[in-house]
């Protein structure tokens, strides 16, 4: 009030804020800017290590790279999976977290630099990633609901509150000095809460590494029943063991594939970012559907106490380009299918059976369909539970997968298999036919050139030039070989163990100096040639020759 009364006291010295001086108010600077970004990526990581802890007390399928990853996967265009793929191998997964990873530290930094300007609007943009993690969370089709979704909500949350935070830090000013009347641009701009951003910044990295950590170790130990059950079986004899492999089944020459594949170098290829350990004392099978007279539930056990029969079956995956590595052979010991099927009532489609696919359900909801003629006309189809003289890996599908042979995998070959259901293929489309891929496959006729490998620089003289060919169900009966475009030569075949397996080849090759293009081709036992049009392999598996360039010194 005196103030006011009196007019002619002295006042405050104001001095106004000069256009530059409220530049700099409103601008924070390249250092502040790169704190900004620092302070966006420390609040992704939170967020990142925060749902990786939570996930390992939900599942290790509900962290958020994981569900973002598996959406993506599911809508990705069967031709960019090819692509992924062939260009990638089995590393395509590993590959799309990278690259997951790197989107969201890219959005990171910019939401850190945002909030510098708008802080409550980059805070809500950490808040939109838990969004999506949830609507990926969601579309998942092995989804548990809002359970799967926790991880990415709770992450999303502790991370907006961090960069709140931080930014909070960075835009509080030191107190203004004894000068700033005199010298604006030295009050409230002069500086930020250099100490409280250190320590809040050093607390959350270090809380977020050590959360990070815990959650990776808790994820990585999860499953014990599983792995237990797998430790702890002992597979059976087969009652209908495999015949012994030809002595003569492999060729001696260096480079070829060995004739079974060990399990560690067996291909593989499929959505799963997590690989589902199943408890084999709790795992249950359900056999129902159309046709199905009397449904079915089995256990591991009841599995155990069938008769077992024991077969080396080569399986072929549909991504596998010509002269591609994504085919192996083993030998497996399983439950026929057939019988299955029969004891439950089914009849195929040519015998009146009104279902004539059979659709296979895993426990990660992948879900392959299988022509149901081609499980009942006799092949060794089978439940599998042994791979090459073990209980199935968990990558290869512990503790039952399914296998048909003569088809390629995606139609037959399901992992981790919890129910089968009879159905048609009206009625209804499988993983893979939603995305373009035939819904039915045989595998064709292939063979391959194992040595000498692209671009070789062999010796002039007698080189052996050596692979494998196959084609599932029918057999291979023989295998050419073709120098330049000269006239095709038959090579020599090594002893065919059985038509579900591949063959291995050889042909003693007099090299001449210089570069020449080797080219191979099979035929199998119903006397068709492997063609040479090349198709890529959307939608049943790529065809055409393989060849080879090579220079002779």
């Amino acid at each position: 009030m005196e103030f006011w009364a009196n007019p002619a006291a002295k006042q405050p010295r104001i001095t106004p804020v000069s256009k530059k001086n409220e530049k700099s108010r409103n601008t924070a600077g390249w250092p502040r800017i790169a704190l900004g970004a620092l302070s966006g990526l420390l609040a992704g990581f939170a967020a990142l290590a925060v749902a990786e802890l939570v996930a390992a007390a939900v599942r290790p399928q509900a962290g958020p790279v994981v569900v973002v990853g598996g959406a993506a996967i599911d809508r990705t265009p069967a031709a960019v999976k090819d692509w992924a793929i062939r260009n990638f191998g089995t590393n395509d997964k590993l590959i799309l977290q990278l690259g997951i990873l790197a989107v969201l530290a890219v959005f990171a930094l910019a939401l850190g630099v945002l909030a510098l300007r708008y802080r409550r609007i980059g805070a809500a943009g950490v808040l939109a990633f838990g969004v999506v993690g949830t609507a990926a969370a969601f579309s998942r089709p092995d989804s548990k609901g809002f359970t799967d979704a926790l991880p990415s909500l709770v992450g999303a949350v502790v991370g907006a509150v961090l960069l709140y935070v931080l930014i909070g830090r960075l835009l509080a000013s030191r107190p203004a000095s004894d000068d700033a009347s005199e010298h604006p641009e030295k009050g409230v701009n002069e500086g930020w809460d250099r100490r409280g951003f250190i320590i809040v910044a050093a607390a959350a990295a270090a809380a977020s590494a050590g959360a990070g950590a815990l959650g990776r170790t808790l994820n990585s130990s999860s499953g014990k029943e599983a792995v237990a059950s797998r430790k702890n079986l002992v597979l059976p004899a087969a009652d209908s063991p495999a015949a012994a492999v030809p002595k003569g089944a492999g060729v001696r020459v260096a480079g070829v594939s060995p004739f079974i594949t060990p399990n560690k170098d067996f291909y593989r290829v499929d959505t799963a970012l997590v690989v589902p350990k199943v408890d084999a004392t709790t795992w249950r099978l359900r056999i129902h559907g159309d046709g199905v007279r009397r449904p079915l539930t089995l256990s591991f056990d009841d599995l155990m106490k069938r008769e077992l029969i024991e077969r080396d079956i080569t399986l072929t995956c549909v991504s596998n380009e010509v002269g591609g590595p994504y085919v192996g052979n083993a030998r497996w010991i399983g439950v026929r299918l057939d019988d299955l099927l029969t004891e439950c009532g089914v009849t195929p489609p040519s015998k009146g059976g009104p279902a004539d696919q059979l659709v296979a359900r895993s426990v990660d909801g992948m879900t392959i369909g299988t022509p149901v003629e081609d499980v009942m006309d006799g092949r060794d189809a089978m439940l599998a539970i042994g791979m090459n003289g073990e209980p199935l890996p968990f990558d290869h599908g512990f503790p039952v997968r399914m296998l048909v042979p003569g088809l390629f995998g995606y139609v037959s070959a399901c992992k981790w298999i919890k129910d089968i259901e009879l159905t048609t293929f009206d009625a209804y489309d499988a993983y893979w036919v939603k995305r373009d891929w035939a819904r039915r496959a045989p595998i064709k006729t292939q063979s391959r050139i194992d040595t000498p490998k692209p671009f070789a620089r062999p010796k002039v003289g007698t080189v052996m030039v050596a692979g494998v060919a196959w084609a599932q169900s029918r057999g291979i009966d023989k295998v050419e070989v073709r120098v330049d475009d000269g006239p095709w030569q038959e090579a020599t075949l090594a002893a065919e163990d059985t038509k579900d397996t591949w063959r291995q080849w050889s042909f003693p090759w007099r090299a001449t100096k210089g570069g020449h293009t080797l080219t191979v081709r099979a035929t199998d036992r119903t006397g068709e040639v492997q063609t040479d049009k090349r198709t890529r392999t959307v939608p049943d598996g790529a065809s055409g020759w393989h060849s080879v360039v090579v220079t002779v010194e």
